[in-house]
């Protein structure tokens, strides 16, 4: 008989519990709460937002004077609040004109392509995803900003890991606790944006 990871159906249950979406939040728990990534009155870019798990923890954590902007080809499932807005739109096809209130004190990505269970074609699938996504946030970060983003590891993760580097101080790598053993994902910590000139 099939049953899914017993690491799987613990977090399940418990974003179920908690009144979360989707299992993904304690992934993004596990990195705010070790490196601090948000603070009160931030405002955050969340792409790869549906449905919704890391806006609503995002929402939470930076109050009733910051703001968290959802991206997604799907729609969120969750209760928007004051401090939320949300864009359906395939965030490759992002450009600055959907950004007009100002630059962000985040950027963070936890946006995924559909898998074909071919580990080279998937890594490559998620490194457009994690290039467009450093994009934007060179685009629209505030100087000192951060950017979070998940990518599944492979042949491109060093150069991408050198690439960050080149705009960012501080580049770290982490496999927050709810991931899966068999999965490949990893998610790359950027702080102290720098713009280039």
């Amino acid at each position: 008989m099939y049953r899914k990871d017993n690491k799987t159906e613990h977090y399940t249950v418990k974003a179920n519990r908690e009144g979360y979406p989707a299992r993904s939040v304690y992934k993004l728990k596990d990195i705010d709460e070790k490196y601090r990534f948000f603070k009160k009155g931030d405002r955050v870019l969340d792409l790869g937002a549906a449905p919704g798990s890391w806006m609503q923890y995002i929402a939470t954590k930076v109050g009733e004077k910051g703001f968290v902007q959802g991206v997604d080809i799907k729609d969120v499932e969750i209760e928007m609040k004051p401090n939320m807005r949300f864009l359906k739109k395939d965030m490759r096809e992002l450009t600055s004109t959907h950004f007009t209130r100002g630059k962000y004190d985040a950027v963070v990505s936890d946006a995924a392509p559909f898998t074909s269970g071919v580990p080279s074609l998937d890594a490559g699938r998620s490194f457009e995803l994690t290039s467009k996504a450093f994009e934007i946030a060179c685009s629209i970060l505030k100087p000192k900003g951060s950017f979070l983003t998940k990518l599944f590891d492979g042949e491109y993760t060093g150069d991408f890991h050198r690439e960050i580097q080149k705009s960012f101080s501080s580049v770290k790598r982490y496999r927050p606790r709810a991931i899966t053993k068999q999965s490949r994902e990893i998610y790359i910590i950027a702080r102290n944006f720098t713009p280039k000139t």
